[in-house]
């Protein structure tokens, strides 16, 4: 399997960083968070002048076995329905991807659905849907990997445009489950606790899912094959995001951090390299049950809490302007000397 050169970004620069920011024309510390943000995209990309050049989103289609068991609101057909509104401009992603200049790649891993009528997506189907993991692993070994080489060979396209920073996103109905289960395995967090209403599953909708996927668990564990749980549960679009996440960390791009799903994304990634977690910005708090426990896992502060539960990477955009007052922040705010101003911390 691909192994990735994840290292954890070099320090050597912090001191010479942390001088500038002090000595922009502001009291010391007084731009809180923005500063913070400062220094950890500096790190990332080796300079006390980063750039935001060319931001790029991946919107990642996929369906999923499990759904079959009835533990999503909403059916299939909406992901294949969702993919084509995309194309036609009109999903919330779009709109947000508009209004911060992300250049949008909609790309079909694992709908199931025939997308080839639309140009606008990009056909890199590795099978329509997973299987149900309930019986069976989601996707072989052989899936696992072509679904983490699609992620590497998205990231490498945007790299070629120039990209410094990447938000990814999903479409695939039924994948808090698969999020949730692994919540669960890999934070020890009882299952219960992981899961929410997903779409808008009322209680009783609830109270089954859980039973779906605790008896999902409980087959994995009588398992004994020693089958990793990242292939056995998860979507072809959330393994394609683990593997543009770790292809992004090893280039030393910014990678923005949605919602529950994504965040369940970068928590796998992290336990097969933890250093990638030094190049991710946890954007937001979203309003799945267990959002926060996961976060507070990986030990993360997202920047915004707005209550979101859309999926596609659109609260990762939503903070955007955040990280882009940080670099602007570094390169066109004035410092002490220049300004002919007394220090005043």
């Amino acid at each position: 399997m691909r192994t990735f050169d994840i290292q954890h970004p070099d320090e050597s620069l912090r001191e010479d960083i942390q001088q500038k920011i002090d000595n922009l024309n502001k009291p010391k510390g007084s731009l809180g968070r923005l500063e913070s943000l400062a220094m950890q995209v500096c790190l990332i990309q080796q300079t006390p002048s980063p750039s935001l050049a060319h931001p790029c989103h991946l919107l990642l289609g996929g369906d999923h076995g499990i759904e079959r068991e009835g533990v999503s609101v909403s059916p299939r057909e909406v992901t294949w329905q969702q993919m084509i509104n995309f194309t036609k401009g009109g999903g919330g992603v779009n709109m947000f991807c508009r209004q911060h200049g992300f250049d949008l790649s909609i790309v079909d891993v694992g709908v199931d659905y025939d997308l080839s009528a639309y140009p606008a997506i990009q056909n890199r189907k590795i099978a329509r849907g997973t299987k149900n993991f309930l019986y069976e692993p989601a996707m072989s070994k052989k899936e696992y990997e072509q679904a983490l080489s699609v992620g590497i060979d998205l990231v490498d396209d945007c790299k070629e445009k120039g990209c410094r920073i990447l938000s990814i996103g999903e479409m695939g109905i039924a994948n808090t489950s698969p999020s949730s289960i692994w919540m669960h395995l890999f934070t020890g967090i009882p299952l219960k606790d992981c899961i929410g209403a997903g779409a808008g599953l009322d209680t009783i909708g609830i109270r089954h899912k859980y039973e779906i996927l605790q008896r999902a668990v409980e087959n994995y564990k009588l398992c004994t094959t020693n089958y990793p749980p990242i292939p056995y549960f998860g979507g072809f679009e959330m393994v394609t995001a683990i593997g543009a996440m770790l292809r992004a960390a090893e280039l030393h791009l910014i990678i923005l951090i949605d919602g529950f799903i994504m965040t369940a994304c970068a928590m796998a990634a992290c336990h097969l390299y933890p250093h990638a977690k030094d190049y991710m910005i946890f954007t937001h708090c979203g309003d799945e049950s267990g959002h926060q426990r996961m976060l507070d896992a990986l030990d993360a502060e997202p920047l915004l809490r707005l209550g979101l539960r859309l999926g596609e990477g659109t609260g990762a955009l939503c903070a955007f302007p955040i990280i882009d007052s940080a670099v602007r922040m570094m390169n066109e705010m004035n410092n002490f000397d220049n300004a002919n101003i007394t220090r005043y911390f």
